[in-house]
């Protein structure tokens, strides 16, 4: 399902249940999730350096933005985002 799909079932649920029976929903699918979610195997060892290796050589290509890189992108966002940069 898509996000706006589940944004505007969201929406439309804030709209017409109460706040109890928002609740209840909330509780229920909470429990199916727990139901139904796979336990997570842990990584070896080596399956952690295989994972930082790779990322770092992504980082090191450009394929992703190091912390202060993300940053900056986002205080130039909230620049741009009217109203925003005076609440911060």
């Amino acid at each position: 399902m898509s996000t706006q799909i589940l944004t505007n079932l969201r929406d439309y649920l804030y709209g017409t249940l109460t706040p109890a029976n928002l609740i209840w929903l909330g509780t229920q699918l909470t429990e199916y999730g727990h139901k139904h979610e796979k336990p997570l195997k842990p990584f070896t060892i080596e399956e952690l350096h295989e994972r930082i290796a790779i990322s770092e050589g992504q980082l090191a290509n450009g394929e992703w933005m190091d912390f202060d890189e993300a940053m900056d992108e986002i205080e130039k966002e909230l620049d741009r985002e009217p109203g925003i940069a005076e609440a911060v």
